[in-house]
């Protein structure tokens, strides 16, 4: 598939951005690029992403530094990631890189892992793992935080529509897959990702918010206007908090 692209959208993302480079430096894959699609962050997010050898370019709210990242890039295959995941599993690249060759695949997802210990947590991620292998075949869905594409897919498709406001990550894969583009849910490895969204709004209003935009997305399709109130980024004050109550669970990314 040649050369692949590393594209992250951030928005003062210091407290995590970190964590996720120096994975992705851990990997066992060389063929590789990593771009920062910074959306005018306050913070360190620029600065620490250069220190670890990344292109950064203007960003926005996520499907517009996608979109921004994916311009810059110059590999074959991208792979969009968000701030927050890391990669524990140091063959990430290169077992999903092997799974999609060998399945076809010109977009695609992984299973989540939440980072954490609860059983709450687990119990969420676990539905969501479950309702995307149900759905793979009907309706696409993959969180934006880890969908690969190859260069042509995207392209092809205008990329991530930057005038959905919410679940644009779902309404990318299903238009992909409706283009013919062929799109499936990997299964070499999962994708770990910080619950701090649960720790924020509370895992019962995040349930909520995303029942009520799955049935609009099944009913209405995508969703082009505020209804959720999605917001981009978290507040500093969250984000300190969220460090010191999670620190020993988000340890064991640095290989302890």
């Amino acid at each position: 598939l040649g050369m692949l692209s590393v594209i992250i959208p951030a928005y003062n993302e210091e407290e995590y951005l970190q964590r996720l480079l120096a994975s992705i430096r851990r990997q066992r894959f060389s063929d590789y690029e990593v771009i920062v699609a910074d959306a005018d962050s306050t913070d360190r997010t620029s600065e620490i992403a250069r220190a670890w050898g990344c292109r950064v370019v203007p960003g926005g709210v996520p499907s517009t530094g996608r979109n921004y990242g994916a311009l810059a890039a110059r590999g074959d295959l991208f792979l969009f990631l968000d701030a927050d995941v890391v990669l524990e599993d140091t063959r990430f690249f290169s077992h999903a890189v092997a799974e999609m060759c060998a399945r076809q695949f010109d977009v695609a997802t992984c299973f989540v892992d939440p980072l954490s210990s609860q059983t709450i947590d687990r119990f969420f991620h676990g539905v969501f793992n479950t309702y995307i292998s149900v759905m793979e075949n009907i309706m696409p869905h993959a969180p934006g935080f880890c969908i690969f594409a190859k260069r042509e897919a995207h392209m092809a498709i205008g990329g991530f529509d930057q005038a959905v406001v919410l679940c644009e990550d779902h309404d990318y894969v299903k238009r992909a897959a409706r283009e013919g583009w062929p799109f499936g849910v990997l299964h070499c490895a999962k994708i770990p990702v910080s619950v701090r969204r649960f720790l924020r709004d509370g895992h019962w209003t995040v349930a909520l918010k995303y029942v009520l935009a799955e049935l609009h997305l099944l009913t209405k399709g995508s969703i082009k206007s505020d209804l959720f109130r999605y917001r981009f980024g978290y507040p500093k004050q969250f984000e300190k908090a969220l460090e010191q109550k999670t620190h020993a669970v988000v340890d064991r990314t640095r290989g302890n």
